[in-house]
């Protein structure tokens, strides 16, 4: 992992400091994410259909959208590191509960603590890792620090797709239970804390006043929207992807890779193209050339019958995410106050919730009733139409300097 270095009176450097963020969130959606493709096909064979699985894959996504912004606020006054490993805790009790649950009322109790850990744990790493970066190099600091989140976003269900193919369905929970449960110890023993070189000092704004200056400031609006939308359209293939590749005749290990191949591009497209929008005078316009590729790819995937196409697709999807979201979380980290940052993260990362859980609430019932293939549709158009709001919200920002790449 090559980064640029810090200060030689500063220690640690950034590089050792990003390197640490990178792999506890590497570690962490690993071992959470292994159940992903497996959920939806454990549901069905406890005699679920597409709308109870969208229920209660939405209630997940509206407790971890409700609790992001205050959580993100929370680790602004209490520091990034208690906040972070207390999140990776309860991720691991979510994963225990869905070991032992075999009706619906234990799946929707387990997609709660779900929503909890990860509200707490995604928007405090990814604080964290932007406290730690210097403001010349934030495009590549999402680009280094999401390829690692999103590596794990991808191994973490394909591996769990060969586990379900050779142990069951529920050995795989127990599986991410205690993997999870590594992660909190690695994450309390090695996350810096603030005197370790990262700008992660408690703030002193009173919580209302901090969130009128948010609301108050249309650029991180706009970027909000843009997860919004964006993340509409990642539930679709999140939540439904593995029933519509099941109707297709993929199977489960087939989905597994399916989501492997998405994530696997999405991560390694992070590195060159967070570099490249550090670049870039202007942000915006690969925000919404990465939103238009993204709507196109959903498209795709809808209309795809054979696992070539789906791989394609699934190609296309990861490197238009990339692109895009590499660079609204970079534009989010330029238009928010460092002491307001995590209340700024907290907000993103509740869009990014917020938007699968709408899918996962509103297009279950599409599904059901009108198909896979007009459903992804209808998300890919979802992305278009927030594309066009996040440039009017974004439009009073300037053209920014390129930033001049003396290191790394």
């Amino acid at each position: 992992m090559r980064v640029p270095r810090g200060n030689s009176t500063e220690e640690p450097s950034y590089g050792r400091l990003l390197t640490t963020c990178c792999a506890v969130a590497f570690a962490g959606y690993f071992g959470s994410y292994l159940r992903m493709p497996v959920v939806p096909l454990f549901a069905r064979s406890l005699g679920f259909g597409p709308a109870e699985i969208g229920a209660f894959s939405s209630a997940y996504f509206l407790v971890a959208g409700i609790l992001s912004l205050p959580v993100g606020g929370l680790s602004d006054r209490l520091g990034r590191r208690p906040v972070a490993v207390g999140g990776m805790a309860v991720l691991t009790v979510a994963s225990a509960l869905l070991y032992l649950s075999s009706g619906f009322a234990g799946l929707v109790a387990s997609h709660v603590l779900l929503g909890v850990g990860l509200a707490a744990f995604g928007p405090t790493m990814m604080s964290l890792a932007v406290d730690c970066s210097p403001p010349t190099h934030l495009g590549r600091t999402f680009g280094w620090y999401t390829t690692a989140l999103y590596t794990g976003m991808s191994l973490g269900p394909a591996f769990g797709g060969l586990l379900a193919r050779e142990l069951g369905y529920r050995p795989v929970f127990l599986i991410a239970c205690l993997l999870t449960l590594a992660v909190v110890g690695a994450a309390a023993r090695f996350l810096p804390a603030p005197h370790q070189g990262c700008r992660d000092t408690p703030s002193t704004a009173r919580p209302r006043g901090a969130m009128r200056q948010l609301v108050g400031n249309p650029a991180l609006l706009g970027c909000w929207l843009a997860a919004l939308g964006g993340c509409f359209g990642l539930g679709m293939f999140a939540t439904f992807f593995p029933l519509h590749g099941q109707e297709r005749e993929l199977s489960v290990a087939q989905i597994g890779l399916a989501f492997f191949v998405q994530g696997g591009f999405n991560a390694v497209s992070r590195i060159p193209l967070g570099r490249w929008t550090d670049r870039v005078s202007d942000r915006r316009s690969l925000v919404v050339a990465g939103l238009a590729s993204f709507a196109a790819a959903l498209v795709g995937l809808g209309v795809a019958r054979t696992l070539a196409g789906f791989l394609f697709w699934s190609a296309a999807m990861g490197v238009s995410m990339a692109l895009a979201f590499t660079s609204v979380g970079a534009l989010t980290a330029e238009a928010t106050p460092p002491a307001l940052r995590g209340l700024a993260m907290g907000g993103y990362n509740a869009c990014v919730f917020f938007g699968m859980m709408l899918n996962a609430a509103l297009m279950g019932r599409v599904a059901q009733a009108q198909g896979f293939a007009v459903s992804f549709s209808i998300a890919g158009l979802v992305v278009v139409a927030t594309a066009a709001g996040f440039l009017v919200l974004t439009r009073g920002l300037a053209p920014r300097a390129r930033a001049a790449d003396a290191v790394g």
